[in-house]
């Protein structure tokens, strides 16, 4: 089969319509059908490169296009992809060096599947993910990443099945044509094209069953691909379509809420060493399980009468189903027995600043019970997340030197919890103690009395759940490149073009709380049914450590149907203070030169990026401004909406330079100005409160785009065929990078006016998105080395060192420390390791991927870092016949436990436990 390599750029090229989005698609799909059939062909030939099957091919062609590329870039093929255990598109790119890959967004936690990738030590929301050259909208299963300040710009990965790659392109170094928002670099997904076949009819289809140990179930797994083409080459249809099921089960330990023990509090008055000490205020047993299905396809038609002409459309729709059940059983500092009911530890240590043991006996009594856990059951039936786009795209040679390309189109994503069965109940009268052991295993986490595993001595405490929560992200886009061949020295083609994008983004979610009328009003005597249900009796048993694991559970359904019953949803109880809309127009401009000399070739340019963008927020004000008419809030004041404007204008000029140095050795070079608009939730302007602590996070409309002065160079040695060995170094300059810095302000504290019935304010600690400098330094280096006999070896290892400016650190305890802190996202070193084996029947490979602890989120006003963590992978594929192969595959073999931890590690938050996945199945090609 063969493919032309110009379409690893053909959607590269960017640029901006001085028309709207619209009116530009218009514009284009009738400069489409109006050209003429048949044009000179100017355009010099275009190199070739033959795929075939196998992994040392694949390999080879990605070096190839390395090789050839104009800056610095990472290429995996679709062969690549097929013989990985890869079920989206960031499991294959953990293996290239500089990349990095998260199993979690924010606030959902981590699990076994690879969700978010980004580059060279940031965060996920400073890479840009596109599909063949335009942006692609997604949204996110969890309520938490639906809302507030976890809402990113980083694409979820779990909506990109590996069945869609022709080719994946990691742009480190950019180019004046390639869209802006990637301070970092892009990842340019490369689906495959109809005319590419080699056969007229060709038909692809994979049959699987996945196992996942931890739940103990098998799904199936089914992708199929049908491409025809005239016998012309001139007119093609390609139809591909996957429904892949699978269940998962976390099982963790959670410590939840980290907080001080105020220097004016009765345990602290009496016992001042444990004043400002800190200590998680929950620990539960979290139980997960999730039953994911994500099903959707892609159709292409393509249309090239001619060398000269050529046009392409192209829809995708994915959408994944993840409704899930979290269960956490958790002591409560915080409760009335403990410290906020003012009640000193019987015994207790403190290390670090922390307060690493504690134990209270029981002094409740019927008459006056105290609360010593908390028990949440949270069912969301429903929950789902969507990803869809159209794009209309051609290409066509004017005259001699002269080729024009366009693209236009829409993409949209959502996500969605529709609602949300919530118990919370308070364990009272049995005493609690605890022990922190690090990172080393679990906390040691008893209830001194009482029975676990019965559901007695519960009593209801609340009700309450944003949904229904979703979200809206929609982008329509367009753009014209053209190219023209000149004769000005070493400068042989000028690249200019155009782009526009017209971008919203919006939430919306309802605090839903308890609704008694139709059992007892204005009481919370009416617990759900319990039949007798419990955690699975395997629970924890990768974690090790000791606490509870015997416990009782509501059923599934019957907390869904309680929930319905007994919570208001209604649209009374709005929740605004979750909720933004925000707009963004772009426009963008840019022109560069390819150069050439002997032995050496490069590119200059410039683009010119002009974004206006509206932030659409709430704000909660206690009296309503005479005549505005303003909607009440339920829990007291009223209800004020605020537009803030945020334009600017960014050059962002580039160079590249490659030197063939000899046959063998290529050198390269670059400078670059690369930007990366802030996250959405950052700019939406939106306060997330934690009632329980007087926390939150905060928004900042006003935040500025991050701007990065870059350089980068590798030298890259091509020994022999299919073989590498590479290093480079980069260095990254961030103006405007977004910090973190906290401040102080009154707000309604939602859950004691629900409970009071009267609006109470309280002082609340706010976390909000800063603008400071930051700058990133490392070194990567990569081999692969073909040993002979079938067997080969490939590796990399990326060391980065990244800092931002001090007064702005998420893992410090004072804003006011003047020591610079680690970024967002940045592991200091990154490594994987692959070894295979080929003939002509057969063929088997195993990874591992490592990375070092870093910064993986801001959750709810507290940093949280991820530890340490490897994965092993492995897969094998037998060629039964030359149509038919089969296929076994395993993700997560080495069982990671995924560990979190907040200011130090000798604060654990969480403690997780995935289990293993197993693929088997049989490929079909024809």
């Amino acid at each position: 089969m063969k493919q032309n390599q110009a379409a690893v750029g053909k959607h590269a090229k960017q640029g901006i319509n001085r028309l709207t989005p619209v009116a530009a698609a218009s514009a284009l799909l009738v400069l489409s059908v109006a050209m003429p059939a048949q044009a000179q062909q100017v355009e010099q030939k275009e190199p070739e490169v033959v795929i075939v099957t196998g992994i040392r091919a694949s390999l080879q062609q990605s070096l190839t296009a390395k090789r050839n590329a104009a800056a610095n870039v990472e290429v995996i093929t679709a062969e690549d992809v097929g013989k990985m255990p890869d079920k989206n598109v960031a499991d294959s790119l953990q293996r290239l060096p500089g990349v990095n890959i998260s199993s979690s967004a924010a606030g959902s936690g981590g699990f076994d599947e690879n969700d978010r990738v980004s580059l060279r030590g940031t965060a996920p929301s400073l890479t840009q993910t596109v599909i063949n050259g335009h942006a692609i909208s997604s949204g996110d299963w969890f309520v938490l990443d639906q809302v507030g300040g976890a809402v990113g710009r980083s694409a979820s990965y779990s909506l990109l099945p590996s069945e869609i790659v022709g080719q994946v392109v990691v742009r480190k170094s950019p180019t004046a044509d390639l869209v802006e928002g990637g301070v970092a670099g892009t990842v340019d997904v490369i689906t495959r094209h109809p005319l590419d076949f080699k056969d007229p009819l060709s038909f692809e289809a994979n049959i699987q069953a996945v196992h996942s140990t931890l739940a103990g179930k098998t799904d199936p797994q089914f992708s199929a691909l049908v491409n025809w083409k005239n016998d012309a080459n001139t007119f093609g249809v390609m139809l591909q379509g996957f429904s892949e099921k699978r269940s998962l089960r976390r099982d963790g330990q959670e410590l939840l809420q980290w907080t001080q023990v105020s220097p004016t509090s009765p345990v602290a008055v009496a016992h001042p060493d444990l004043a400002n000490v800190w200590y998680p205020r929950l620990i539960g047993s979290s139980l997960f399980e999730q039953e994911r299905e994500r099903k959707g396809g892609l159709v292409d038609v393509q249309f090239k009468p001619s060398r000269d002409f050529s046009a392409e459309a192209t829809f995708f729709s994915s959408k994944l189903t993840a409704s899930n059940y979290n269960r956490n059983f958790m002591t409560d500092q915080l409760g009335s027995g403990m410290i906020s009911g003012g009640v000193s530890p019987d015994t207790y240590t403190v290390h670090n600043g922390t307060l690493t043991s504690a134990s209270f006996a029981n002094k409740g009594t019927t008459a006056a019970p105290l609360r010593y856990g908390i028990v949440d059951d949270i069912v969301r039936e429903g929950a789902y997340a969507k990803s869809d786009f159209l794009d209309l795209a051609f290409k066509y040679r004017v005259s001699e030197g002269f080729v024009v390309r366009g693209q236009a189109g829409k993409t949209r994503g959502t996500g969605a919890t529709p609602s949300q069965g919530v118990y919370e109940g308070d364990i009272i009268n049995t005493g609690a103690s605890y022990q922190l052991n690090g990172l080393g295993s679990p906390a040691t986490v008893k209830f001194l009395g009482g029975d676990q595993s019965t559901f007695t001595g519960t009593i209801l405490d609340w009700v309450f759940g944003l949904s229904p929560a979703t979200t809206s992200d929609e982008e329509t886009y367009a753009q014209i490149d053209a190219e023209y061949k000149v004769d000005l020295g070493p400068m042989n083609v000028i690249k200019f073009g155009l782009r526009g994008t017209d971008h919203d983004r919006s939430n919306f979610t309802v605090a839903q709380g308890p609704n008694w009328a139709n059992t007892e009003p204005g009481t919370a005597n009416t617990n759900p049914a319990w039949n007798g249900s419990r955690y699975p009796s395997d629970f924890g048993k990768d974690l090790g450590g000791t606490f509870p694991r015997n416990v009782w559970e509501i059923d599934r359904s019957i907390l869904q149907a309680w929930g319905d019953a007994h919570s208001n949803r209604s649209l009374e109880r709005t929740y605004y203070s979750e909720m933004f809309a925000l707009n963004e127009k772009t426009k963008a401009a840019y022109i560069s030169g390819d150069m050439e000399g002997d032995g050496w070739s490069g590119n200059v340019g410039v683009r010119v990026v002009r974004t206006e963008g509206t932030s659409n927020g709430y704000q909660i004000v206690p009296n309503q401004v005479p005549g505005a008419n303003l909607p009440a809030y339920p829990w007291g004041g009223f209800v004020q909406q605020t537009s803030i404007e945020n334009n600017h204008t960014k050059v962002l000029p580039s160079f590249n330079l490659k030197l063939d140095v000899n046959k063998d050795v290529v050198a390269r070079f670059g400078v670059s100005r690369t930007m990366s608009r802030p996250d959405f939730g950052a700019l939406g302007g939106t306060v997330s409160l934690t009632d329980e602590t007087h926390t939150g996070n905060g928004g900042n409309a006003k935040l500025k785009p991050v701007i990065s002065n870059n350089i980068d160079a590798t030298v890259q040695w091509y020994f022999a065929p299919r073989a590498l060995v590479s290093a480079g170094l980069f260095y990254m300059d961030l103006h405007d990078y977004v910090g973190y810095g906290i401040s102080t302000g009154t707000f309604i504290d939602s859950r004691a006016s629900e409970q009071s019935g009267q609006p109470v304010f309280a002082q609340y600690s706010i976390t909000s998105p800063v603008n400071v400098r930051a700058s990133i330094k490392g070194a990567e280096f990569a081999a692969q080395v073909p040993l002979g006999a079938g067997f080969g070896l490939d590796g990399n290892l990326t060391l980065a060192d990244s800092q931002q400016a001090f007064g702005s650190c998420p893992a410090t305890q004072t804003v006011t420390s003047q020591e610079p802190c680690d970024m967002l996202g940045a592991s200091k070193v990154t490594s994987n390791i692959g070894a295979f084996f080929e003939n002509d029947r057969w063929n088997a490979r195993v990874g591992y991927a490592w990375r070092s602890a870093y910064l993986a989120a801001q959750d709810r006003g507290t940093p949280l870092y991820q530890d340490a963590v490897g994965q092993l992978s492995l897969s094998f594929n037998y060629s039964i016949s030359k149509n038919l192969t089969l296929s076994i595959s395993g993700q997560n073999l080495n069982n990671p436990i995924l560990k979190n931890y907040v200011y130090n590690k000798d604060q654990p938050s969480r403690f997780y436990a995935n289990g293993a996945q197993y693929y088997a199945g049989l490929r079909l090609k024809y």
